[in-house]
Parts: C-alpha cells; sequence; structure tokens
C-alpha cells in the first residue's frame, strides 16, 4: 500500500477512536483491536507503535486517547519518510513471487489444465516469497533444512507471522505436496486451489513489505 494510502486509513481510525471518547468497554475492546491490527501490518508484529498499542490500559477515556496519540505519532512518522521502504532487491524478489502468482491466476481458469498444476506453481511461489522474506529479516536457518516447514518456524518464532498464517500456510503446503507426489484425487477440485491461490495472495499482499 502506498504511503498516502496508509496515512488516510490511519486518520480513518484515529477518527473513529476519537468519537469512543468515554464509550462502552466493549466498543473500546473493538477499535484498540482494530489498532493494534493495522499497526501490526503497516508498522511491523515488532514495531514499538504496536507494542505500546497492545499495552495500552486503563478506562476508556485513558485508552482511547493513548490510541489516538500513539496513531498521531505513526501518521507523523510515515509522513516524513521513516517508514521503511522496500529495497530494489526486495522489490525484485516480490515481482518474481507475483508473476508466478498471476501465472498460477490464469492456469486455474484454463479447463484444458488440471488443477495440480497451479497448485504445484503456487506452493513454489509462496515458498520461494517465504525464503527471501527470511533473507531479507536477516534470519538463519541454521541446521534446518531449507523449505517451507523451516520458513515458517523462523517466522513465528520471530513474530513475523501469526497462528492463523501458520494454519493456512501448512494448509497451503498440503495441497501442493499432494499435487508433487501425483495425489491427483487430493487436488482434482478447481475450487479449493483457487481458494489457496487467493489465500496466498492475500497473504502476499499483507506480508509484502
Amino acid at each position: 500500500m502506498e504511503k498516502e494510502e496508509i496515512i488516510k486509513h490511519a486518520h480513518r481510525i484515529m477518527s473513529e477512536v476519537q468519537k469512543l471518547g468515554n464509550s462502552s468497554s466493549s466498543a473500546t475492546r473493538g477499535v484498540h483491536a482494530e489498532v493494534c491490527e493495522f499497526l501490526r501490518t503497516f508498522a511491523g508484529p515488532r514495531s514499538s507503535f504496536l507494542e505500546f498499542a497492545e499495552k495500552t490500559t486503563g478506562s476508556a477515556l485513558g485508552i482511547t486517547n493513548s490510541l489516538s496519540s500513539i496513531l498521531g505519532s505513526f501518521i507523523r512518522y510515515v509522513e516524513t519518510g521513516l517508514l521503511g521502504e522496500i529495497s530494489p532487491e526486495r522489490k525484485a524478489q516480490l515481482d518474481v513471487v507475483s508473476d508466478f502468482l498471476e501465472q498460477a491466476s490464469s492456469l486455474i481458469e484454463n479447463k484444458d489444465v488440471h488443477p495440480a498444476a497451479p497448485a504445484i506453481l503456487t506452493g513454489a511461489t509462496l515458498e520461494e516469497f517465504l525464503r527471501t522474506w527470511i533473507e531479507a529479516e536477516g534470519l538463519q536457518l541454521g541446521n534446518k533444512k531449507p523449505g517451507i516447514d523451516s520458513y515458517v518456524k523462523l517466522l513465528r518464532e520471530a513474530g513475523n507471522i501469526s497462528k492463523q498464517d501458520v494454519k493456512d500456510i501448512t494448509a497451503w503446503a498440503g495441497i501442493r505436496n499432494h499435487a508433487a507426489h501425483g495425489e491427483w484425487h487430493e487436488v482434482s477440485d478447481k475450487q479449493r486451489v483457487s481458494l489457496m491461490i487467493e489465500g496466498i495472495n492475500l497473504f502476499m499482499r499483507k506480508y509484502a513489505k
């Protein structure tokens, strides 16, 4: 997402926070969760902005005032260009995996192509995305064998992905493995593979930075 869009969304959420004021605790919890998810996605899972937002406690008014202040600081941070830009190398890597995913989307629409083909290509795209992400983060595999399982463990341990992300990736990897091992009955459903492609696309868009 472009800088201007991030700022626009941040202002929208901050407006919602300020409107709550001293509202009910349930409403405050809802907007608190929204702020945290926004910062997790755009500031990063290990950012100070997210850390302070998650630790915000107290009265409803105190929480909304704190969240508003944190969002205001984040907006200024983005406006001044301090939010990390994607390096040219990382951008090139993301462009490559994005192209692969587009190819997989085209294949799944081709009635003459078995769903196993786009399933394998999409799985390979996911693995490449995770591998280059680990490189960009400077994470080390050590004695772990290169592969989706190892990449997922590293990213989870580093706090880069959630438990739900791990579950989703495990499911996607399972479909890819069925296709790679010629278990055609497991990948004959085009809808299932389409959902896999869509899910991986959303996952990559969420973390492509």
